[in-house]
């Protein structure tokens, strides 16, 4: 059966860490004397108060997860911290129903990015970081985070890594998962830092270059201007979110033994980067080719636009440079397919991801192959190992899931009145945590905020599965998983 003390335990311990940083954000909103630091007090003591009646409950739980309480406690983290994330929102007043506050907090856990605020402009800047400051806590993952910095908290870390992680394969860089924790979050951190740094040398103040950078190597694309990045019309900046958005899409483990092992020929054999580089030269080379011929681009910054699309889209950022709604239909399509694609597994970035996709073609080929030779053994074979059987199920199994996701919140949405290419790409968007859909406004007559909240609340389910890639959410409906045995 569930260990519900072990998970109560966890879970107060994560709530008092949520906690912590709702009082950074006290921090800023005192800072900048804005109207929000009331909100920020008064939810920091509410999720206080209730992480500590969380781990009452679990004061007696033996510090052992079986697999069936990884699943629970990994799926009721992210539920429980949307859930009191949302507090600064409605105490403040930026948020006035709990349908928007919830469906903003989980975007922003979510790393999906996209928002019921059609002017954040007008938002204090506590509420500003909090958005920012979300989006870089759930870019690793919550659970994972712990695992990190209490590793003593989660007996069956293993598991627990297993149901958060993304991608098929799951790669350690040390026996210890919670030594291979810390190394992936000072990864983050460090990208995170150089990031934040090179903006500011470039041209943004601190508080925009802290708030960028977060979003940026979270790849979740919330910002603190309505237009984007494209507010600042600078090509260095927009050159600088490439660079970094670019690497916190490349699996983090392989860029700790390629980069900071210095074993760089490392990255250049993977099968999953070599995908992912050649993806985006190709689509860059298409896009670049349509704005030079069709859009009266000049050379540089056809190069520049077509390339930060391109980078956005596939690493699930969703940040813009222009606006990609006038760009001819060609474009939608490509950066459609980027959307779905993704970056590389054990990165930040969301979508089917590249390595499903080297997989997937290598087990077509396998299959063409297959018809020419019946009784050939063909084994499917990534970076020099064969992949299980069992992964090649498990590969079409999560693809079906993923399409069915995609088509029957599609569906809803039509019945709902939104219109078929939106309803489409809104639920995509969502399934990769990619946020904005190819028009900044979604569609000409309705924003995020603007649609019918059962929607939102499909939407932020839609965002949670896709995050922790649906079979982490869907086995807790199974019956046999309440089954004792």
């Amino acid at each position: 059966m569930v260990n519900w003390h072990i998970i109560s335990k966890i879970i107060g311990s994560l709530l008092f860490i949520e906690a912590f940083f709702m009082a950074w954000c006290v921090g800023v909103s005192f800072y900048f004397q804005e109207d929000d630091t009331l909100a920020f007090l008064m939810s920091m003591l509410i999720t206080f108060g209730c992480a500590f009646l969380f781990l009452l409950m679990g004061r007696n739980a033996r510090n052992s997860l079986n697999r069936h309480d990884a699943f629970v406690v990994v799926t009721a983290v992210w539920i429980i911290f949307s859930f009191f994330g949302m507090f600064p929102f409605l105490i403040h007043g930026s948020c006035t129903n709990i349908t928007d506050a919830y469906f903003e907090t989980m975007s922003g856990f979510s790393t999906t990015g996209s928002s019921i605020f059609d002017d954040v402009e007008r938002l204090p800047r506590g509420i500003l970081f909090w958005r920012s400051l979300t989006q870089w806590v759930g870019g690793l993952g919550i659970v994972f985070f712990t695992i990190a910095i209490l590793p003593s908290l989660v007996g069956g870390s293993v598991k627990v890594f297993a149901a958060e992680a993304t991608g098929p394969i799951k790669a350690k860089m040390h026996p210890r998962l919670s030594t291979t924790a810390k190394w992936i979050w000072s990864i983050y951190l460090l990208l995170t830092i150089g990031c934040g740094v090179a903006f500011w040398i470039a041209g943004m103040d601190w508080f925009d270059a802290m708030n960028y950078s977060m979003t940026t190597t979270a790849t979740g694309g919330f910002s603190i201007h309505n237009d984007s990045l494209s507010y600042f019309n600078d090509a260095n900046i927009d050159y600088i979110a490439i660079l970094f958005e670019f690497l916190a899409g490349i699996n983090f483990t392989l860029l700790y033994v390629s980069i900071f092992k210095g074993r760089v020929k490392d990255l250049f054999k993977n099968s999953e980067f070599k995908l992912y580089i050649s993806i985006v030269l190709l689509a860059t080379a298409g896009i670049m080719t349509v704005l030079l011929t069709q859009m009266d681009y000049n050379l540089e910054q056809a190069l520049r636009q077509g390339l930060f699309q391109v980078v956005s889209f596939m690493t699930t950022t969703g940040v813009f440079s222009d606006d990609v709604a006038r760009w001819p239909h060609i474009t939608w399509i490509i950066l459609g397919g980027l959307m779905f694609v993704g970056a590389c597994a054990g990165s930040t970035s969301g979508g089917f991801k590249c390595i499903r996709a080297v997989m997937t073609l290598k087990t077509l080929r396998n299959n063409f192959r297959q018809i020419l030779h019946p009784n050939a053994v063909l084994p499917v074979k990534i970076n020099g190992m064969s992949v299980p059987q069992s992964r090649i199920v498990a590969l079409f199994a999560f693809f079906t899931l993923f399409m069915c996701m995609i088509l029957v919140t599609a569906a809803i949405m039509i019945v709902s009145g939104i219109d078929t290419i939106n309803s489409i790409v809104i639920a995509l968007s969502c399934v990769s945590n990619i946020g904005p859909s190819l028009s900044n406004d979604i569609g000409a007559n309705i924003s995020w905020s603007g649609m019918p909240d059962y929607i939102k609340w499909a939407l932020s389910l839609l965002m949670l599965m896709g995050r922790l890639e649906i079979m982490t959410v869907l086995v807790l409906f199974t019956p046999s998983f309440w089954k004792e045995n």
